[in-house]
């Protein structure tokens, strides 16, 4: 079960799923009892890509899915389980190092502690999206400005060619022309930045001010860390994942590579995902059965549309399952 990164996420792109398949709305209405308010209706009205309003419903709409696709779409449950980066805070959930209502509160609480400290801290750091360099080429690039003392940290490595550097939105133009006569492509800018370093003291406050109020249970199934492909089986584990991923990179090629690795041939991209299921890195190595937000919708207008007569042989359970 591959839970993906956190991309822009507008309310649209999962209304209908939230408000019409009866499994998300207990999730949701669950999560508005965890935060005393309705998670849905603060995410309609909310400006940005990232509220914690957006990081909520995302959080749910995966867990959702994850639940729905292993009634609907897998011949088996999952084995592994994995979460580059925003994904880290599903997987917590969905392997039971968190109980479902301590997963929304933290989620709620990080957006809010990294909101805060970037208003403070690193105000000028952005994190830059770029593809088709060649990795010798990104490293020079970047190693130039770090020689000259300034930030340049991979933040992602998506695909071989495929990179998220975090650096001064001042460097920015340089390495966009840098991008260009390479032949690559940039993509997008965030703000505010992810995985670098230079966010430690972020991390000391994520620890003290949220995990610290939380207890992590040892996992039900192993998890593969994003960072550095190794197997997670212990609730500390995944508590230093979710921690680390402040300060290290997040890897896909290396926990694609250790997923393979350990026999995994099948992979289930549950929730909104436009790049985890879909980078070469990903395609090269697995069957990929993605599990976004329409798809229970259109099994349910499917199996509407199936004449009643092709419904008889179904057994009660059968029917209970599909309505789940």
């Amino acid at each position: 079960m591959v839970f993906p990164g956190m991309g822009p996420t507008g309310f649209a792109d999962i209304e209908r799923f939230a408000t019409e398949v009866p499994l998300a709305w207990r999730l949701f209405a669950e999560a508005d009892e965890a935060l005393g308010y309705p998670v849905l209706d603060r995410f309609r009205r909310a400006d940005g890509d990232y509220s914690e309003y957006a990081q909520v419903a995302f959080l749910v709409t995966c867990l959702a899915l994850a639940e729905w696709a292993e009634h609907e779409a897998l011949p088996a449950r999952p084995g592994l389980c994995t979460g580059p980066s925003f994904g880290g805070k599903v997987a917590a959930a969905y392997v039971g190092s968190l109980g479902f209502a301590d997963a929304v509160w933290m989620t709620a609480r990080l957006a809010r502690c990294v909101a805060d400290y970037f208003s403070r801290e690193h105000r000028s750091l952005v994190t830059h999206s770029f593809v088709r360099v060649d990795p010798g080429v990104a490293e020079e690039m970047l190693g130039e400005l770090t020689a000259r003392g300034r930030v340049a940290d991979v933040a992602c490595r998506v695909d071989r060619d495929f990179f998220m550097v975090t650096l001064s939105a001042d460097d920015l133009p340089g390495l966009e022309k840098g991008i260009r006569a390479a032949g690559g492509l940039s993509l997008y800018t965030m703000r505010p930045p992810m995985h670098s370093p230079s966010f430690a003291r972020l991390r000391e406050r994520a620890e003290k001010e949220v995990l610290d109020e939380l207890e992590f249970a040892e996992p039900r199934l192993p998890v593969i860390s994003d960072h550095d492909g190794s197997l997670l089986t212990t609730g500390e584990q995944v508590r230093n994942l979710l921690l680390d991923g402040f300060v290290q990179r997040m890897h896909w090629p290396g926990t694609v590579e250790a997923l393979h690795a350990r026999g995994v041939r099948t992979v289930c991209v549950a929730g909104p995902d436009a790049l985890f299921g879909r980078v070469p890195a990903t395609t090269r190595h697995f069957k990929v059965v993605p599990v976004g937000p329409k798809r229970p919708l259109l099994a349910a207008a499917a199996r509407d549309a199936e004449p009643r007569s092709s419904r008889v042989g179904e057994s009660s359970a059968e029917r209970g399952s599909a309505a789940g």
